[in-house]
């Protein structure tokens, strides 16, 4: 987060190059996707910079909360906008392809307004405890604060790893506070409340209670009609799976890295799909239809399909057995 006059276009240029090299297959979409969102408020702004950044006086004072939507996704400059895209160009693609798409981009919309939030009540609190006014006119604007929220998420998924800061070798356990410092003081520009109220929301995220209640949350907007219970869950890894109890499947999920296709063999008992068939005309056989009936899960969490009959399928064996 900073604020500046814009400079020249080749921030801009080396970023484009930057894209190039990863190449756009490369990247996964919510990544590429906010990533170009960000380019093209550059390039297009929603608003003037002093009409985008936010602080107390803008946002609390005068009610201009939409500066809380607008800050994270505006530039002050060239340089600005690349250092912060390459930075997010490697953690949102990591952790997108950890996280899977869906719930990135709801960590993403969570982090940005969050971070926003935060800032606001430190600069408050400063101003309330130095007497300063200055604390509540400081206006910051960029992406930085929600990349030191992806930092800490980051190194808190790979511990025990060595982040090189500014050249140095330092713990994953504390980069982002050296982090904090070192910039700090080699860029006077830049907000250093911003960026402590991104590491505070990602410590939120990792050993607070913002994750819990965003997986609530996240499982009532996913609830079906009939009950509160999710459609899917969000494992502690964050990646999405099956439901628990929702009797079959619900939406897409995402894999973790390097995870196989084995996966299918806790829900289908290892059974190819014909077997998974074979399985499930027995289990019909056996109990009359009862597992057709509504309200029923399919068996091995095979979904057949409703105009499916018991007789039917009666009738589909038979013909296997003449084959």
């Amino acid at each position: 987060m900073r604020n500046r006059p814009r400079g020249s276009q080749l921030g801009l240029m080396l970023l484009a190059s930057q894209v190039f090299q990863v190449g756009l297959n490369n990247i996964p979409p919510v990544t590429l996707a906010v990533l170009g969102l960000n380019v093209y408020l550059y390039l297009f702004p929603a608003a003037p910079l002093m009409k985008a950044c936010v602080s107390v006086q803008q946002a609390y004072w005068l009610k201009d909360w939409r500066r809380l939507l607008l800050s994270p996704l505006h530039h002050a400059d060239d340089w600005h906008l690349y250092f912060n895209m390459v930075s997010f160009l490697w953690k949102g693609t990591r952790l997108e392809r950890r996280l899977g798409g869906a719930w990135f981009l709801y960590l993403l919309s969570v982090f940005s307004l969050l971070t926003g939030l935060v800032y606001l009540v430190l600069e408050a609190v400063l101003t309330e405890l130095t007497q300063e006014q200055s604390y509540s006119l400081a206006c910051a604007v960029g992406f930085s604060g929600v990349l030191f929220a992806l930092k800490v998420l980051n190194n808190h998924y790979h511990p025990g790893g060595v982040t090189y800061v500014y050249g140095f070798p330092v713990s994953n356990s504390y980069a982002s506070w050296v982090e904090l410092i070192l910039i700090h003081i080699t860029s006077p520009g830049t907000s250093f409340v911003g960026h402590l109220a991104g590491i505070l929301v990602g410590l939120l995220y990792t050993s607070g209670p913002l994750k819990p209640i965003m997986k609530k949350c996240a499982a009532f907007v996913t609830s079906n009609g009939y009950t509160t219970r999710p459609a899917s869950y969000y494992n502690s890894s964050g990646s999405s799976g099956y439901s628990g109890g929702g009797g079959g499947y619900s939406g897409s999920h995402q894999y973790a890295p390097h995870h196989t296709t084995d996966h299918t063999a806790p829900y289908t008992g290892g059974l190819t799909e014909e077997e998974q068939l074979d399985a499930a005309i027995r289990n019909s056989l056996n109990d009359g239809g009862q597992a057709n009936q509504r309200g029923a899960p399919p068996p091995y969490g095979f979904n057949l399909s409703e105009e499916a009959t018991a007789e039917e399928i009666r009738q589909r064996r038979l013909r296997r057995f003449d084959s």
